[in-house]
Order: C-alpha cells, then structure tokens, then sequence
C-alpha cells in the first residue's frame, strides 16, 4: 500500500511542479497550440495556448515508478514493459505534436504515419510480454479464466496491438475539452490501482504476474494525470496535445493485457468508447446517407452546439465517467465473490 502511496504522491507533485515549468518555457518559447477551423466558435480564442503538456505527464509517472520501487520494491518486466508502452506512444504523440506547433497549423504527422507509430509500439508491447513475461493469451474479462478463450501467442497479439490502437485513438478523440480527458483517466487508472492491488492480494484467484507493480504503474499515472488537471482544468494553462492522450490510451490498454481484464477495459473507460462512437455513427452516416446525426463530433462538441457551457459538459461527462468506472470494478468485485473465495 505504501509503495501506491508513494508513487501516486511522487508523480503528483513532479506533475504539478513539472506542468508548470512546461508551462512557463513553452510560453517564453512561443510554442502554442493551433485550432482545427471545424471547432465550436468559442475554441478558436485557445489559439497558441502551451500544448505538448503529456511531458510533464509522461515524465512525472515515469519518476513515480522509479522512487516508489525503491522503496522495498522490485522492478518487473512487466511493470517496466507498460511503462516503456506509455513512453513509446508518448513519443509518437510528441512526434505529431511538434510537426504541429513548428509547422504552426493543426496538422502533425499523417493518419498513416500516426498509426504506424502505434502499431509499432504495440506490437513491440505484445511481443516482449509474450517472450518475457508469464503473461495469460486468453480473452479475459475479469480473469484470465473468465470467459477464458484460449488465444495462443500469435492471435492474442493481434488483439494487443488492435486495442492499443483503439484505447489511443479513443483518449485521442475525447481530448477536446480542457480537462476532459486527464479527468477521465483519473477515475479509469483509479480503477487499475484497485484491480492490481486487488489481484496481488489473491494470487490464486487472477494469477497476474507482477500484480503489485502493475497496481504502482496506475497508480503513477493517476497521480500524474492528476497533478496536470492542476494546470489543465477550464480555463486550460496547458493542453496534453497527443503526447499525453496517446501515453494515456496506451497506458490503459497495456494495463487492461497485463491484468487480464481485455473486456472490462470498455466498461471502465466507457466514456472513451462513447465518444468513439459518436465519431463512427457521425462519419458512417454522413457517408451513407448524407445526413450527420450530431450537430459535430465527437458527442462532447454536440452539446456544446446544443447550448451547454463547456464547463457543464466536462463535469456531466466526468460524472459519466465515474459511474462506468464504478460500473467496472462492481463488476470485476460481483465476479469474485462468485469464486467463493474470502477476503
């Protein structure tokens, strides 16, 4: 519990610290971020507000993980592997954000080189946790064993890579709004704390490896998600730019493989697959027939559209998201009790 603590706190303050000395170079350096034109009017004064701010995010979790496990902890491949995927994508993020604010138009890399990127960061994640961890190839929704389908290495990195790139696209679409997003992951990651402590106390029930340390990995991004809301709550100081909501799908869906919880991952970050949604019935519509279904995707510009300040949509949806993040863990709790086994 302590190492939790530890590196909850630990990224907290490196991320509210880091956030705003980010804050202070990008500004002296004029480095902002540029508005897409097919925005809700009231964006279009966020023009040249800091961007790039999922650094401080990314940096002040890694830092999290590294002090916490020195404090009667123990590295593991597992843990480290996340880690690397939460970088890895963050580095792609940093990437498309850069093309973005040198070349000043909202435009970084390309779908394709995006994506790419991705692919390459999950499936490097998919193939070192088949080659050096004890990690279980089966679809899982709160076990390994539940509903248990066995995979096999080759088809259960293939499903890896694919909700890697999902999970990151996902986060991707519901950055729109300022804190939108960063509070979303807090309740999301907030749930992985509790699946990872939760699977390290009963090994013989869901049999992770290295649950603790996964548990510590949530727990420093929750603490590092946090400290950026700081300074990312309306009115944005800064914007996580994909940097961050890269780092943070990648993070969320490389916890949900770890822990074997593949199909649970939908319903504790059910706001995110919401506003993917909304972007497919949106695209898929218009293209059909003709005709759009939201006055503008994703959902979260539909109500502002619809009149709604954009302070009421961040807390509705925030609340949105903490009852599927409640929704998640009844579950994943409903499903022990149904072992018979005792706390």
């Amino acid at each position: 519990m302590i190492r939790l603590l530890l590196a909850a706190g630990m990224a907290l303050l490196v991320s509210i610290v880091g956030t705003r000395l980010l804050i202070g170079w990008l500004t002296r350096h004029q480095i902002g971020q540029p508005i897409h034109e097919d925005v809700p009017e009231g964006h279009t004064v966020k023009s040249g507000t800091p961007t790039m701010g999922g650094i401080a995010v990314v940096s002040a979790a890694l830092i999290g993980y590294v002090v916490s496990d020195l404090y009667h902890g123990i590295y593991t491949r597992t843990g480290i592997l996340v880690m690397l995927a939460i970088a890895g994508a963050g580095g792609v993020g940093l990437l498309d954000d850069w093309i973005k604010v040198s070349s000043e138009r909202n435009l970084g890399l390309t779908k394709s080189s995006k994506v790419l990127g991705i692919l390459a960061v999950g499936l490097g994640f998919a193939v070192l946790m088949n080659a050096w961890t004890d990690v279980h190839t089966t679809l899982s929704f709160t076990r390994w064993n539940s509903p248990g389908l066995a995979l096999g290495h080759v088809a259960w990195t293939i499903l890896a890579v694919l909700l890697i790139l999902a999970t990151t696209n996902a986060v991707n679409l519901t950055d729109g709004l300022d804190g939108l997003a960063a509070g979303s992951a807090v309740l999301c990651f907030a749930a992985f704390v509790v699946i990872g402590f939760w699977a390290f106390r009963h090994p013989g029930v869901y049999d992770v490896p290295h649950a603790l340390d996964l548990g510590v990995v949530a727990a420093a991004m929750l603490g590092a998600c946090t400290g950026f809301l700081w300074w990312n709550a309306a009115p944005a100081r800064i914007f996580m730019g994909d940097t961050g909501s890269l780092a943070i799908g990648a993070g969320l869906a490389a916890l949900a493989l770890a822990t074997n919880t593949i199909l649970l991952l939908p319903i504790v970050g059910g706001l995110f697959v919401m506003e993917t949604i909304s972007v497919i019935l949106q695209v898929g519509s218009y293209r059909m027939f003709g005709r759009r279904v939201l006055r503008m995707a994703p959902i979260h510009h539909h109500f502002e559209l619809g009149g709604w300040p954009e302070t009421t949509v961040i807390v509705r949806f925030w609340i949105l998201s903490g009852l599927c993040t409640a929704l998640g863990l009844g579950l994943y709790y409903a499903d022990f009790v149904t072992t018979g086994v005792t706390d």
